[in-house]
Order: C-alpha cells, then sequence, then structure tokens
C-alpha cells in the first residue's frame, strides 16, 4: 500500500465515511437534460478521415474533477465539460469514447496518438501549446479553499502546507511561483502536498493534512459546496485564464471541434449545459484556439 504523506488510502476512506466530509468522486449531477442535436454535415466533413472513418473520438479524462468531468456512482463519466463535449460531438456524427487517465498523463497520450482529445478543464498556456493544440472554450480562474472558520490568504500562505493536484497549473506555475516568493523573502517555503486526483487534494484539506487547497475556480467552489460547512473560500478567483480541449499539435481536428463548439454556442446549446451545471459565469461567445499565444 503506497501512503499519502503518512496516511495510507485506506485509512483516508475510513476517515471520509466516519466524518461525512466531502469526496468529489461520486457527487450527485443536477437535474433536468439538454438536448445534444443531430449531426451537421458540413462540420462532420471537417474531421481527420481515421475519425470520420471509425465514427469516434478518443477522449482522455481524469475524470476526479468534480463538477467538471467525474463518475457518477455508477462509475459512468459525467459533468458539464462531458455534456459540453458530447454535444459537440453529436454535431460531428461521433461518439466519444471516454478513457480515465491520470491527468498529467493525457497530454503525452495525445501526443502518442493514443487518444484523440484530451479532456479535463486543461489551462490554455505557451508551454502547453508547444506540445498540443487548445479549442478553447470557457474561461476559468484560480480560487483557493480552507477549512470552515480557518483564515488563509493566498497572498499570504509562506510556510503552509497547500493541497494540489498533480500536473495542473496551479501545481506547475502558480505554487511554484508563490513558494519562491517566499524564499527570495527570507521565509519559509509553501509546502506543497501533491495528489494524483483532486479529490484526494480536497480531502486532505477538510481532515487537516493540509492548511489550504487550490484548484481552478468552478472546482473550488463545487467543493466548498458539496463539504457539508467543512470547506470555506480562501479570497476571491484570480488569474483567470481560458480552458482548452487539447488536441495533437497541427492536427485539423482543432478546426472542426472549434466550428462544432462554436456551433453550440450559437444554437444555445452551450449556454443550456452551463446553466444547468451552475457554471455559466465562465461562459464564452467565441470560440478560438491556442488563445494562450495568439491573446
Amino acid at each position: 500500500m503506497r501512503l499519502r504523506y503518512g496516511i495510507p488510502i485506506v485509512a483516508i476512506t475510513a476517515a471520509l465515511a466516519l466524518s461525512g466530509c466531502v469526496n468529489n468522486s461520486t457527487p450527485t449531477s443536477p437535474s433536468g437534460s439538454v438536448t445534444t442535436g443531430t449531426k451537421d454535415a458540413a462540420l462532420a466533413k471537417l474531421l481527420p478521415a481515421s475519425i470520420a472513418s471509425s465514427g469516434t473520438i478518443q477522449v482522455g479524462v481524469d475524470a476526479t474533477y468534480a463538477p467538471n468531468e467525474y463518475k457518477d456512482p455508477d462509475g459512468k463519466v459525467i459533468g458539464w465539460d462531458i455534456d459540453l463535449f458530447n454535444a459537440v460531438s453529436a454535431k460531428l456524427g461521433v461518439k466519444a469514447v471516454y478513457n480515465i487517465a491520470g491527468f498529467d498523463t493525457i497530454i503525452p497520450n495525445i501526443t502518442g496518438k493514443k487518444y484523440d482529445v484530451g479532456l479535463s478543464s486543461f489551462t490554455d498556456t505557451t508551454d502547453r501549446e508547444k506540445q498540443v493544440d487548445f479549442v478553447n472554450y470557457y474561461s476559468a480562474g484560480i480560487l483557493w479553499a480552507s477549512q470552515k472558520g480557518k483564515t488563509v490568504d493566498p497572498d499570504h500562505a509562506c510556510g503552509l502546507k497547500v493541497a494540489v493536484e498533480t500536473g495542473t497549473t496551479e501545481e506547475q506555475d502558480e505554487l511554484p511561483a508563490k513558494s519562491k516568493a517566499c524564499t527570495d523573502a527570507g521565509k519559509a517555503a509553501i509546502q506543497v502536498l501533491k495528489f494524483d486526483g483532486q479529490d484526494q487534494a480536497t480531502n486532505a484539506v477538510v481532515l487537516g493534512q493540509a492548511d489550504a487547497m487550490t484548484a481552478d475556480s468552478p472546482i473550488t467552489d463545487y467543493a466548498v459546496a458539496k463539504s457539508n460547512g467543512k470547506l470555506q473560500a480562501a479570497g476571491k478567483t484570480f488569474e483567470v485564464a481560458p480552458y482548452g480541449v487539447a488536441v495533437d499539435k497541427g492536427s485539423k481536428l482543432a478546426e472542426a471541434l472549434q466550428k462544432s463548439f462554436q456551433a453550440i454556442v450559437d444554437d444555445g446549446t452551450y449556454k443550456q449545459i452551463l446553466d444547468k451545471w451552475g457554471v455559466a459565469d465562465g461562459g464564452l461567445s467565441t470560440i478560438t484556439i491556442n488563445a494562450a499565444a495568439n491573446g
């Protein structure tokens, strides 16, 4: 049994069962349904031949990031990201096949031709654009959370233990920069606790293993709402940036997805899905490609 900062995974599971705290892997999805639409022949012609002939798009997804993408109690991948991509797939006349994967393995598996698409709340950055192209479909920021009643300021977090999912922008960029600012000022570094899934990072805060967590704003908002009063937002949302669906660099699939996302924006399906999940604040009116580089 691998250890998570001194506590076996089985012990964490038992503690969660006793405490009744948040477990983002099995929340209930919102009620209501949205019609995904029918095939648009003109859009379908934009697909790469291999996808058009197979009738499927292979999607890599880390299903631990509720409410964006996660598993329901039966193990089915759900979330507003999933609803959006199902609507896009319907426009293209193909079926999305969701492959569960660790977040930091998805981009390598796109460049390695295992997946056609990475759909996992990727923040579009210029560094990531060196490996893949992004179809930008949403805007999100960073939001911290702490235990209820415990004041944490993300701008003054030197010496604190902060939980984060491995491979995220928060783990790769935000926390290293904040920690360096601490040490440059002669203060204690931030103790970064890295977890394979966001649900584990969230639970680390609930259980008192970490002083705070950092994640994308929709995820933190949802975690706080589902924590039965055990978590609170720490500070306000900052560093707002675009989410992108990742595809192989130079693939014509980027244009097919961009135009299909734009189609569901224009016909209202996009807004219906975001409204259903309560995340409409980050909705876009224009779908772009590689927004990090193109501004």
